[in-house]
């Protein structure tokens, strides 16, 4: 249950489109980095092994390995640094937190990527055949 004032208050805060990624996808976080007066991006990528909060205090952690070292890095979802989160590749999770992967080196940190079901597939599954629906008529 979450305070109404306290949704108007953040609501012009977020982003309007935020980037659609979940648990177990590769990302490249492309986050803005101020020195002085000048302005740079420096792309983070790795596995996003956690996302918690909701509405302008959702974070994400990705994970990576740096000569043979985990380096984790917790980004806001909300924040103006992030410019942009890039998906390179859909990996498939059945947890909501993959601290297990802290645990892993090498060829075992990767994750199976998603299958994608091709639309004449997918369209096939939902639609009875002829034959099928006829009988059912």
């Amino acid at each position: 249950m979450t305070n109404k004032i306290l949704d108007l208050v953040e609501k012009p805060h977020l982003k309007q489109n935020p980037p659609q990624f979940e648990v177990g996808d590769t990302v490249d976080v492309a986050t803005r980095i101020v020195e002085g007066e000048k302005e740079r991006i420096q792309v983070f990528s790795g596995t996003v092994i956690m996302r918690k909060g909701r509405g302008i205090n959702e974070t994400f952690t990705v994970r990576r390995i740096v000569n043979n070292e985990g380096v984790e890095r917790i980004f806001p979802l909300h924040s103006p640094y992030i410019s942009k989160v890039t998906v390179r590749r859909s990996g498939e999770s059945r947890r909501a937190k993959l601290f297990y992967l802290r645990g892993r080196v090498g060829k075992a940190v990767r994750l199976t990527e998603k299958r994608k079901v091709a639309k004449k597939e997918a369209v096939a599954e939902t639609e009875p055949s002829g034959e099928l629906a006829a009988a059912a008529t």
